[in-house]
């Protein structure tokens, strides 16, 4: 697979952006699905980090079940460490895992604020090993995505500069005008449909429904046809 599934849904360009003090951790539990086919589970939370100030921690583990062991994309393990400055997700730093028959991938970034670069160490090529400099509203993918839940209303665009494994890349979303019935298990949501426009043959679609802190359905397409799918199973805030 060509990329971790990181979903890279940072800056809003229509809607206002609520403040990032209504952020509260969570734990999530979802049904993993790869071809259309059911192929493992996964878990995403945001807790709160050791250390000084108001650190936060979103994490994203992917866990394929036995016959789905070669395919990086659904055994990952992927971490990111921010706080929230000037109502913004702030990147300090970040991990990826990949995993698969006698693969172990691991990167390591940095986001230096200070002297506002953000550099990688790890299995990545000598161009990705690079510094890059870093702008305001800079995300890693897993940020994107706490980002465009908070962001998401009928009707609006937005667009986020992904900065992520020695990786830069515009990502431009469009949400539906309407809500849509989505049924994930045994649970049915009106949710705000999201699709990235500018991704070319590497689609990602997600549903964002009110008052969920975490998407209710992440789709990955290559070429037309259904990837990586994770769906909502349950949700939980954490004190």
């Amino acid at each position: 697979m060509k990329h971790a599934f990181a979903i890279a849904l940072g800056s809003l360009l229509l809607a206002p952006t609520p403040p990032v003090a209504a952020l509260e951790p969570f734990v999530a539990s979802y049904e993993a699905w790869y071809s259309g086919k059911p192929a493992g589970t996964a878990s995403m939370q945001v807790v709160r980090s050791d250390g000084p100030g108001e650190l936060w921690r979103v994490d994203l583990g992917i866990r394929g079940n036995r016959g789905f062991a070669g395919v990086i994309g659904l055994n990952l393990e992927q971490s990111t460490v921010f706080d929230a400055y000037h109502d913004r997700y702030r990147p300090l730093s970040q991990s990826t895992v990949r995993r698969a028959l006698f693969v172990d991938r691991r990167v390591v970034g940095t986001y230096d604020w200070h002297a506002r670069t953000a550099q990688w160490t790890g299995k990545l090529s000598e161009a990705r090993r690079r510094p890059i400099p870093l702008q305001d509203g800079d995300m890693s993918g897993l940020l994107i995505n706490l980002a465009a839940v908070r962001d998401a209303a009928p009707g609006t665009s937005m667009q986020y500069r992904f900065v992520d494994g020695g990786r830069v890349r515009e990502h431009q979303y469009r949400v539906a005008d309407a809500t849509e019935p989505v049924t994930v298990g045994e649970m049915e949501y009106q949710a705000m449909r999201v699709e990235r426009t500018n991704g070319g043959n590497d689609e990602t679609i997600f549903w964002i429904a009110d008052g969920v802190p975490t998407p209710i359905r992440i789709l990955q397409r290559e070429d037309g046809a259904d990837n990586i799918d994770l769906r909502l199973v349950e949700y939980t805030g954490v004190q």
